[in-house]
């Protein structure tokens, strides 16, 4: 039995965020029914590449699911559709209408996935996948240590934007169906594109909302300083990231102890990084590892504890010994693709694994299968494990009464935490005053008024448990026997030294969910190396197609990673929880970071493995779209315009009041425009270069043109549309009273959880776990 066998849900969605969400749920087992409209289906199956006939992108998204048929353009089409809904427990939609379903179906989680949300303007709804990424301030901040004279990126792939924000509506609709469980209710949920990607910069952008530091307003404020960034060498590209005096030692013993390494101090990188100092070492080992073979001076330094790692196209994802010992990849066989290379999932659940079912299905090939079946009705699940449990402070959410332990540190595990308290989780976090975890010492000497710590840890609360003591670890036991889930993300075989390992967790509390993040997951022939997020996103793929065609990769934003993680851990963990408590089996979630960011571009990866064209850095090309790029407007402002068909084209120039590239004919057809694409480019760049961004973006969007401002980090935190939906938000803070923070990027009609609280002093709970949860003088394991 898979983790969500006997939920059903409508997929209306054409998106390829909403056919994202789906596929999450439908690889764990859910009965999902994709509704299309007849004749031509959902708007993916026209989508690129094209394969005798057949979209990869759809063969791709749609794996697992059921194809029903239906013209909605009908009053008989319509009532149908509401049969199928009433039978279903959830739907997914991208529309900005969908609050019309939940009133007629007030049991039923309808879940809608918008670029800003439904309150957006009508125009803005018709954005694509590149406005929101630039809309969000990740496209002004891609790549990292840019040229300014060089246009933003859309990062790695055609979809982040879809793919973050289908993830975090399956992490919803799980959570929603855990709440409808236990009270019979629905509710509507509503997931903004543009603010989930926000989320994923909380730290950074948290720290410029609430004054902590002031954004320069310039493309570098992603930034970090030191030394990071892709070098050349003898068979490729590697992408070096160092941080401590530990790392330094490892790279002097790897290079042979060079003298021109004796110009800097042992603690350079924490104490004395200068532009000067970095340019010098980027010129010394760039020349050293010019001649070196990446894959073995690789290893070398991993053993050495130098994040040092290649970086991976697609040809090496597909040979990785680790990819295969973990089955990352599966062959299905679709009818007209053939036997086909899948990427499957980044986390692997110990009693009911995530799998490919069969392929993506033909249009309405369960059309009378699925009416049909409406005659009967269906069983619907239920608890058989109710645990809820009576927290500190009742916010509601559809996860109270859910207890979590969280041994994390840094980002991606304290940002899963978080997702799962803005879902009303009640989590504590476990510290340890003598060694406070690292996010605590970040940017400031107070370690209750860190501001990097700040800005990921509202409402969560803290225990300090010495774990090298006897004692402590015997509390810890006693608070994980009265939880429903531990998370950890601690190094390999930390858990298992503090005899914490799955099976002893699993002796403590038989029906735990036991979630464990790990770079390469936790075994496998790589399993014990080390790095942070730009080196997960160079292993994963993703590095590999960032850059500008026929350029050297440069790579996602080096912020970018850990908090993509950290959502999916909040998924996996969600959905082993949902099933505990339809089976009361708990069971152990190993997710890998480096998988998870591969999965960011899954559909690039199948497409590699459908038509074997190599896969390298493009700018901001779309297959489907031409324009699509982001072009100079005044004061150093860009804007990004996305043209999808040709009528838009000749709007385009409309707006611009470019007569003459409209009639053009190497401009006249999409084939053209991307044969041209160059000398195209660098016509609407003279074209834009004297407007003001904002104020173009408005007018092509009012036009019907996909355009939008590429947000510097004072767009982003002065974006009048955020401030609206109450995703910036106001919480208690122990010096100050009140502080701003990024609340969380959805919103639910029937059980948004109350969102108030700041980030915890050090132990503060201690009082409520020692004498609430675990009882003074109650034995522990």
């Amino acid at each position: 039995m898979s983790v969500l066998t006997g939920i059903r849900i409508v997929e209306l969605a054409e998106s390829v965020a909403g056919e994202y969400c789906g596929k999450l749920l439908a690889d764990f087992g859910a009965d999902v029914i994709k509704v299309e409209r007849p004749g031509c289906g959902s708007a993916t199956r026209a989508m690129a590449p094209i394969v005798d006939g057949t979209s990869g992108l759809f063969a791709y998204l749609n794996t697992s699911k059921r194809s029903v048929e239906l013209d909605l353009t009908s009053a008989a089409g319509v009532e149908r559709l509401h049969e199928v809904i009433a039978s279903a427990d959830a739907v997914i939609d991208d529309r900005s209408s969908d609050a019309e379903l939940a009133g007629r179906h007030p049991t039923v989680q309808i879940c809608s996935i918008t670029p800003y949300g439904q309150k957006a303007a009508p125009e803005l709804q018709n954005v694509k996948s590149l406005n929101v990424f630039h809309s969000s301030g990740w496209g002004y901040h891609t790549p990292s240590h840019a040229d300014p004279a060089k246009p933003p990126l859309k990062g790695p792939g055609c979809f982040l934007a879809d793919y973050e924000a289908g993830l975090d509506a399956a992490l919803c609709l799980a959570a929603s169906l855990f709440w409808h469980l236990h009270t019979g209710r629905g509710q509507f949920i509503d997931v903004s594109q543009q603010a989930v990607l926000v989320s994923r910069a909380d730290c950074v952008v948290g720290r410029f909302i609430s004054g902590e530091i002031a954004p320069q307003n310039s493309r570098d404020d992603y930034d970090q300083q030191g030394p990071a960034s892709f070098f050349a060498c003898a068979d490729g590209f590697v992408y070096l990231y160092m941080t401590s005096v530990q790392h330094w030692a490892g790279l002097k013993t790897l290079l042979g102890h060079p003298h021109w390494l004796d110009a800097f101090d042992d603690d350079w990188l924490e104490f004395s990084v200068t532009p000067e100092k970095v340019a010098t070492f980027q010129r010394g080992f760039a020349s050293w590892v010019r001649t070196q073979l990446k894959d073995e001076t690789t290893e070398k330094a991993q053993k050495l504890g130098v994040p040092l790692v290649p970086v991976n196209d697609a040809a090496a994802l597909r040979d990785s010994p680790q990819y295969r010992h973990r089955g990352f990849f599966a062959e299905v066989t679709h009818p007209t693709l053939g036997t086909v290379t899948h990427p499957t999932v980044p986390y692997r659940l110990s009693t009911t694994p995530a799998y490919i079912r069969c392929p993506a299905p033909a249009l309405g090939q369960h059309t009378a299968e699925v009416l049909d079946g409406l005659a009967t009705a269906r069983a619907r699940p239920a608890v058989q494990s109710p645990q809820l449990k009576t927290p500190k402070t009742a916010r509601g959410g559809p996860l109270q009464g859910v207890r979590v332990v969280e041994l994390t540190k840094v980002w991606a595990g304290p940002y899963a935490g978080k997702l799962l308290a803005f879902l009303g989780a009640e989590v504590i976090k476990v510290e340890t005053a003598a060694n406070p975890e690292e996010m605590r010492a970040y940017g400031g000497t107070d370690i209750n008024h860190a501001p990097f710590f700040l800005s990921i840890n509202p409402e969560i609360l803290s225990v300090d448990l010495d774990l090298k003591s006897p004692a402590g670890l015997d509390r810890l036991r006693g608070l994980i026997a009265r939880s429903d889930i531990v998370i950890d993300n601690l190094r390999p075989g930390a858990m298992e030294r503090l005899g914490l390992g799955y099976p002893q967790l699993k002796a403590i509390k038989p029906d735990i969910v036991a979630v464990s993040i790990k770079m390469w997951g936790n075994d496998g022939p790589l399993g014990y190396q080390t790095g942070y997020a730009p080196c997960f996103a160079a292993l994963a793929g993703l590095a590999s197609l960032v850059g500008y065609p026929g350029g050297a990769p440069l790579g996602a934003s080096m912020r970018y990673g850990d908090s993509t993680v950290g959502a999916a851990a909040a998924f996996a963990a969600t959905v082993a929880l949902l099933h505990r408590e339809l089976s009361g089996e708990g069971q152990f979630v190993d997710v890998s970071a480096v998988e998870t960011l591969t999965s960011m571009i899954g559909d690039r990866l199948f497409e590699y493995g459908l038509t074997g064209r190599e896969l390298e850095p493009d700018g901001n090309a779309h297959p489907d779209m031409c324009p699509h790029n982001c072009y100079p407007c005044a004061n150093g402002e860009w804007v990004s315009v996305a043209v999808v068909d040709d009528a838009q084209w000749r709007q385009l120039c409309t707006v611009l009041e470019a007569g003459a590239l409209a009639d053009d004919p190497r401009y006249a057809s999409l084939a053209g425009r991307q044969q041209h694409v160059e000398a195209l480019d660098a016509e609407i760049a003279r074209l834009t270069v004297r407007h003001d961004a904002e104020q173009l973006a408005q007018r092509l969007r009012s036009a019907g043109i996909p355009a939008s401002k590429s947000a510097t980090s004072l767009d982003v935190i002065g974006d009048q549309l955020l401030w609206e939906r109450e995703f910036y938000r106001f919480v208690s803070d122990h010096r100050e009273g009140q502080r701003p923070i990024l609340g969380p990027p959805w919103r639910m009609s029937g059980t948004d959880a109350q969102i108030a609280r700041g980030a915890p002093d050090l132990g503060e709970h201690n009082d409520y776990v020692f004498q609430q949860i675990i009882g003074a003088g109650v034995d522990v394991i």
